[in-house]
């Protein structure tokens, strides 16, 4: 199992200084790592910090943050993806992660549904032939992200098969976000693991190391894999403790 770690919580406790965890990660063992948004970061740092210690990146957010849900800002996104990607590709990333955008008041699920997968159709456009996936995230609504469109896993699904362009959009699933909200994962994924371009993975309560919660993400993790699931583990979570400690829990965890 290769571990990603999320420098934006991994390694915040032992160095202020972003590109500096990147080294961290490396140190420590991991195969690869992830962050969120570029367009606040030195790009020209980070490449040369992926050069310098060898460790891959898995992917990052694609920019701007905005609502899919409304179409009204969609040029916006098209305009912001094109440069997402050339920073994907200057980086070697092979993930770009979208997010659906708020619940709109006063518009139908049915007109934001319509939205998300219209401008998911025209992103694939965009993403063709470059060697990058834009991964639709759905996010729980009961803890951490309340007025979120996209809290379901199948819905997430049935809006990429809708869209239908696997080699450009697929999903990231966030078995932490997908538990909360009281799914379990061999149902909401039973058939449609393909579509997965990338799972992150913390504990609940207090989206914590893996191990310090009630979640069932070992077995998860094991039907995923058996099923065809062959990408990295994205570590998103808050650590406990030093970081190091943490990858050590999470490692006994979920390497069985």
């Amino acid at each position: 199992m290769q571990f990603s770690a999320c420098i934006e919580m991994l390694f915040v406790a032992e160095s202020p200084n972003f590109v500096r965890r990147i080294g961290m990660a490396r140190d420590a063992g991991v195969a690869a790592f992830e962050f969120w948004r570029w367009i606040d970061k030195d790009v020209d740092a980070i490449e040369i910090a992926i050069k310098a210690t060898g460790l891959p990146l898995s992917g990052l957010v694609a920019e701007p943050m905005v609502p899919l849900t409304d179409p009204a800002r969609h040029s916006g996104f098209l305009e912001g993806l094109e440069k997402s990607i050339k920073v994907a590709q200057r980086l070697g990333a092979k993930v770009l992660i979208a997010q659906a955008g708020d619940d709109l008041p006063g518009r139908s699920r049915a007109e934001q549904r319509a939205a998300i997968e219209s401008c998911l159709g025209r992103a694939a456009d965009v993403l063709r032939g470059s060697g990058v996936k834009l991964a639709l995230e759905p996010l729980n609504t009961l803890v951490d992200h309340q007025g979120y469109y996209l809290h379901s896993t199948v819905e997430a699904l049935d809006i990429i098969d809708a869209v239908n362009r696997p080699d450009e959009i697929a999903i990231l699933y966030d078995l932490y976000h997908s538990m909360v909200m009281g799914e379990k994962t061999q149902d909401v994924l039973a058939g449609r693991v393909d579509r997965v371009a990338h799972i992150h993975v913390a504990d609940h309560p207090g989206r914590h190391q893996p191990g310090t919660g009630e979640l069932p993400l070992a077995e998860a993790l094991e039907w995923l894999f058996a099923n065809g699931y062959s990408g990295r583990v994205g570590l998103e979570y808050v650590p406990v403790g030093p970081t190091l400690a943490s990858l050590e829990q999470t490692r006994r965890e979920l390497v069985r």
